[in-house]
């Protein structure tokens, strides 16, 4: 969340930067800062009673220790006093609802992206691209075909236990998924990420903490007799771990990583751009976050860009990495990078990473602190990226390693499948 004080302090940076993300609602700014105002007015009338209660009550006591007969002042007193009490009241109820009113337009106001970021107009930012966009079969089959052929996952069989949107692993297809998790796991462990096993619900609290509440509310599903949400993606519980902390700057970076299903209501697209595992309501995913000072974020995220780059590199798929122009950012991004693989019998790239800069955003709603080397309290940067999402990886690699008779596994793969290929 940004700070009143930030707002007003850089109002043309913050407009240029909502504008820059296409934010339709640039007049809650002005809003805000009407808000701040009469906020700081308020309080200075709620002050100034506090005070006049303070000096009657120390004129009581006065009154009492030095005229003790005196009750017709007392009297006098305590009548002044009760107005002021009355007044206090109807002041505080005013000043708690402007309090309200000034956070409900704080929670809809996104974090500014980064200068790098471009606007919707222009091309996409690719940064690079690596890896052959080629398959030993002339007329490769797209996924879903291939899982008929070879038995590899049942979406009817996931409409018919639960709907729509989910899908079913069989087999070799369920023991692959098994084995790239626990791999991108061990990659993130050799690379000193410490793991979580979490809760896959969280309470309100937890999704406003890390910006998908309420910005992404209606998209995430909701148990309405426990007031809990099914997380849409594992960076909510790991980061929530460390809400109300505050770190020594020796302690800086935090890395951490889990493994935990996602679910996702996914309203959008329908029809050939969504068949087989391009988009679920239900799927796994390894995530990664760090927590670091506000100096050194960016050099931060450079390193996760290369650790998720190093584990598609080891998986031989073709691969590119994208920076997201402004409109595409999710709500608490001030910068991100999406991986995309490419699908050889689709034509298309699939998106399988996003790795995001968050800024103090997150932090300031997490209250997540550090103590600097100078003694000064700071808020924390927190970074957060997919290593990686599983469906989509799925796809890649069934497509781009199929035969005419079977599927070849990668041999990164091999020693936690312990086998070579699906027949």
């Amino acid at each position: 969340m940004l700070k009143v004080s930030f707002i007003r302090k850089n109002k043309e940076k913050v407009l240029l930067g909502l504008e820059k993300r296409n934010f339709r609602n640039i007049h809650l700014i002005d809003e805000i800062l009407i808000l701040d105002e009469k906020k700081k007015i308020t309080q200075k009338v709620l002050n100034k009673i506090l005070e006049k209660e303070n000096y009657i009550s120390r004129k009581i006591g006065k009154i009492l220790t030095l005229e003790k007969e005196n009750w017709e002042k007392i009297d006098s007193l305590k009548e002044k006093s009760s107005f002021l009490k009355t007044n206090k009241k109807n002041v505080n109820i005013k000043l708690k609802k402007i309090i309200q009113i000034l956070e409900k337009k704080l929670h809809d106001i996104p974090n500014i992206p980064d200068k790098k970021v471009k606007k919707i107009f222009e091309k996409d930012d690719i940064l690079f691209q690596e890896g052959k966009t080629h398959c030993e079969t002339k007329n490769p089959l797209p996924h879903w075909e291939l899982s008929k052929k070879f038995c590899l996952f049942d979406l009817n069989l996931g409409t018919k236990i639960c709907g729509s949107g989910f899908s079913v692993y069989i087999g070799k297809a369920a023991k692959l998924q098994r084995s790239l998790i626990q791999y991108f796991l061990d990659k993130n462990i050799q690379a000193s990420y410490k793991e979580y096993s979490l809760p896959y619900l969280i309470n309100e609290k937890s999704g406003y903490a890390t910006g998908q509440i309420p910005d992404k509310k209606n998209q995430m599903y909701f148990i309405e007799k426990d007031r809990f949400y099914l997380i849409p993606t594992g960076e909510i519980p790991i980061m929530n771990c460390y809400q109300d902390k505050i770190f020594s700057e020796k302690d800086l970076p935090i890395k951490a990583t889990t493994y935990t299903s996602c679910f996702r209501r996914e309203s959008g697209s329908y029809g050939s751009k969504v068949r087989g595992l391009n988009r679920l309501h239900q799927f796994e995913k390894v995530e990664i976050i760090q927590i670091t000072t506000k100096d050194s974020s960016f050099y931060y995220l450079e390193e996760m860009i290369l650790h998720v780059k190093n584990i598609l590199k080891s998986l031989k798929l073709p691969f590119r990495l994208i920076r997201l122009m402004g409109p595409d950012l999710g709500f608490s991004s001030s910068m991100t990078y999406d991986f995309e693989v490419y699908s050889i019998a689709q034509k298309k790239w699939l998106e399988v990473s996003s790795i995001s800069n968050c800024t103090n955003f997150q932090s300031n709603r997490l209250n997540l602190k550090y103590k600097n080397i100078k003694g000064h309290i700071e808020l924390c940067h927190t970074l957060n990226g997919s290593s990686l999402a599983l469906p989509r990886i799925m796809a890649a690699l069934l497509e781009n390693n199929q035969t005419k008779n079977k599927i070849n596994i990668p041999k990164v793969l091999v020693p936690y499948t312990e086998f070579d290929h699906i027949n």
